[in-house]
C-alpha cells in the first residue's frame, strides 16, 4: 500500500457488478471516469444475456466474468481479484451519483475510515419504490435493535471500503443479502464508519431493476436471523430458553396448586411435558454461553486479521 500519510495519492478502484445492463453501463463508466479519472474501473459481468460485457469494454472499462449467479458471488470476487488502497463500489445501473465519489474517498482517508455508505436521497418518486422504502427502514430498526447500531440506509450499494475492509471480509452471502452482510461486518467489529448522503436517481430506459420485494426481502431477513444467531447467541438462545422456560412455568403451577392441595400430581403427561421443556430451555442457555465463548474467539481471529492490513491514511508502505 503506497504511503498515503505523507500526501501520496492513494490507487482508487471502482467496482461494478453487473447483469444485464447494457443499457446503463456505458453512462455509469463515463459517470465514474469523469469523477476519478485516475482510478481503474472494473464491470464485473455476472451472466448477462444482453451486450453489457461489450458496451462496459467498449467504455473503457477492465471487463471481468463471474459465473457463479448472484451479486455475493460477485462481490466476493471482485474483494478477492482487485488490487488498490480504496475501492468504490456501486451497482452498474446509472442510478448513484458519481459526483459523489471524490468526497467520498477523500473523507475516507482523511478520517481513517473503513466504509462509506452512500445512503440515498431520492431525486424522483420511480427512483426508490414505497416497499423498498418501507422495508430499508423496518430492516435498518431490526439491525439497530440486534446490532446496537445501524446505518440509515443497510441496502445502499454505493460504498467507499479500505483495503483492509475488503481484503479481511469473508463474503458468505450469494445474493442481494450482501449488503446486509457488509453492514453487520463493520458494525460487529466496531469499524470506523461513516456516511454521506447522495442523490439516487431512477434507471435509463431499458434498464430493469433485478431485486424481488419479497423474495430478496425473506432471504435478507433471513440472513439477519443467521447473523443475530452467529454473532449473538447468548441472546439468540437465551430467548428462546426463556420462552421454553416461561410454558414450563405456566403448565406447572396448576400442578403445584394440586399437589399443594391433595398431595397428588394426577397428570404426568403435563408433568413430565414441563420438565421436559425446562431441560430443553436449560440447554438452549448453555448453548449460548458456549458459542459465546466461539464467537468471541472468532472475532478475535477477524479483528486480526482485519489489522493485517495499514488503514487509510496511515504511514505504513
Amino acid at each position: 500500500m503506497a504511503d498515503l500519510g505523507k500526501g501520496a495519492k492513494p490507487r482508487v478502484a471502482v467496482i461494478l457488478p453487473c447483469y444485464n445492463e447494457e443499457a446503463a453501463i456505458a453512462s455509469t463508466v463515463a459517470g465514474f471516469r469523469a469523477a476519478l479519472p485516475g482510478a481503474d474501473i472494473y464491470v464485473f459481468d455476472n451472466n448477462s444475456k444482453d451486450r453489457t460485457a461489450e458496451v462496459a469494454r467498449a467504455a473503457g472499462a477492465i471487463v471481468r466474468t463471474e459465473r457463479m449467479q448472484g451479486k455475493g458471488h460477485v462481490v466476493r470476487r471482485m474483494f478477492a481479484d482487485v488490487e488498490a488502497d480504496v475501492y468504490v463500489m456501486a451497482d452498474g445501473d446509472a442510478t448513484y451519483d458519481a459526483s459523489a465519489a471524490p468526497k467520498m474517498v477523500d473523507m475516507l482517508v482523511e478520517e481513517s475510515l473503513d466504509m462509506i455508505v452512500g445512503a440515498r436521497r431520492d431525486e424522483v418518486e420511480a427512483a426508490y419504490r414505497r416497499g423498498h422504502r418501507l422495508g430499508n427502514a423496518l430492516f435498518t430498526g431490526l439491525l439497530a435493535w440486534l446490532f446496537g447500531r445501524s446505518f440509515s440506509d443497510i441496502f445502499s450499494g454505493y460504498r467507499v471500503f479500505s483495503r483492509r475492509f475488503v481484503k479481511s471480509f469473508p463474503v458468505l452471502s450469494s445474493g442481494f443479502e450482501i449488503e446486509t452482510e457488509i453492514s453487520v461486518h463493520a458494525l460487529e467489529l466496531r469499524m470506523p464508519v461513516s456516511e454521506l448522503v447522495t442523490n439516487y436517481g431512477a434507471r435509463p430506459e431499458g434498464s430493469v431493476s433485478k431485486l424481488s420485494t419479497y423474495r430478496d426481502g425473506f432471504r435478507i431477513m433471513r440472513t439477519i436471523v443467521t447473523l443475530f444467531r452467529i454473532e449473538r447467541p447468548v441472546l439468540f438462545f437465551g430467548v428462546i430458553g426463556a420462552a421454553l422456560a416461561l410454558l414450563a412455568i405456566i403448565l406447572t403451577i396448576p400442578l403445584a396448586i394440586t399437589y399443594s392441595e391433595t398431595g397428588q400430581v394426577p397428570r404426568f403427561p403435563t408433568a413430565i411435558l414441563a420438565t421436559g421443556l425446562m431441560i430443553l430451555a436449560t440447554l438452549n442457555v448453555m448453548c449460548g454461553l458456549i458459542l459465546d465463548t466461539v464467537v468471541r474467539g472468532r472475532r478475535e481471529v477477524r479483528r486480526l486479521a482485519y489489522l493485517a492490513f495499514p488503514g487509510p491514511g496511515s504511514s505504513a508502505s
